[in-house]
């Protein structure tokens, strides 16, 4: 198995070089006009360009200003400052400071598509200190 990632975008340019900039990616595949692959996670990222006011899953309306889903990104990162600093300059949004947990650093974020977004940072032993097995 495999997994990839898609998230739909309004304006695929604009999409792609937020995620460069933001995280990092690299585009290694386009898909016409209307999809780009981003490479450099453990997972393929898949920038799909639907426009704002399409049907989408279960007939929903696309919508891109800020939305809550229960599915969203937790990107693991080894400096959590330089990286919030680097997504904040894409022009991501801060929408909760960093925060340290026994586990690790997380601050909240969204990308200018309205896509929530988390980044990481593991400390000790990461969720380990706080999980049982399973």
């Amino acid at each position: 198995m495999d997994l990839l990632v898609n998230i739909d975008v309004p304006d695929l340019a604009r999409a792609e070089a937020f995620y460069v900039a933001a995280l990092g990616l690299r585009p290694t595949r386009r898909f016409g006009q209307g999809g780009v692959e981003l490479s450099g996670l453990p997972v393929r990222l898949y920038l799909l360009e639907k426009p704002e006011g399409s049907i989408g899953a279960g007939d929903d309306i696309r919508r891109y200003r800020r939305h809550w889903t229960p599915v969203h990104m937790d990107v693991v990162v080894d400096d959590l400052d330089a990286a919030l600093a680097r997504a904040l300059n894409a022009g991501a949004t801060l929408e909760q400071p960093a925060r340290t947990e026994v586990w690790g650093r997380i601050a909240l974020l969204a990308d200018p598509f309205g896509h929530g977004l988390c980044l990481i940072q593991f400390l000790n032993r990461g969720y380990d200190e706080v999980s049982t097995a399973a």
